[in-house]
């Protein structure tokens, strides 16, 4: 089993998650970023999410750069809290940062949204408006956060406890 295998897989799942019919901010791609800083080296866990994002974004499309930046930084720190649940791998500490990286992407790139953008007014009222037109949109995120990170952390500690040699695909 090639070495990088985990990396392909999930190259081939963000890719799959963008480009099929799905619910709007329903995919992959937050999870597997945090699935990256917990298991991967840290280049390859920050190139991970951003490269996928960026060759996505040729084909379905660039945008605002200022958006886009908060977009792409909100990937980037939600590697970072995976990075710092690597030594704690259980149902709480994962759950939690689940948590936590959906509300400060959402927060991020919605503020971006209203900073950067023309649909809201440039005031509280507007920034609070922006908020509230994008809870339908957090709420799809944070599911598919959950579902995808359980499935993606559940499913690996599952096989590596199952089947100890896996460890070996994880890459230090």
């Amino acid at each position: 089993m090639p070495k990088n295998i985990l990396t392909y897989l999930l190259i081939a799942l963000a890719i799959i998650t963008r480009f099929v019919p799905h619910p709007a901010n329903f995919t992959a791609i937050g999870a597997i970023a945090l699935f990256s800083g917990i298991y991967l080296n840290k280049k390859q866990a920050l190139l991970l999410p951003l490269t996928i994002m960026f060759i996505s974004d040729i084909f379905i499309g660039f945008y605002s750069i200022y958006i886009m930046a908060s977009v792409y930084l909100g990937f980037t720190l939600m590697v970072l809290i995976g990075t710092g649940l690597k030594n704690r791998i259980k149902i709480l500490p994962v759950a939690i940062g689940t948590l936590t990286s959906s509300v400060i992407f959402f927060l991020l790139t919605n503020t971006a949204v209203w900073f950067f953008g023309t649909m809201y007014t440039h005031n509280i009222a507007g920034l609070i408006t922006s908020y509230y037109s994008a809870l339908p949109f957090f709420r799809n995120e944070l599911l598919g956060n959950v579902f995808y990170v359980t499935t993606l952390v559940g499913g690996y500690e599952m096989i590596k406890n199952l089947l100890p040699e896996t460890k070996a695909v994880v890459v230090k």
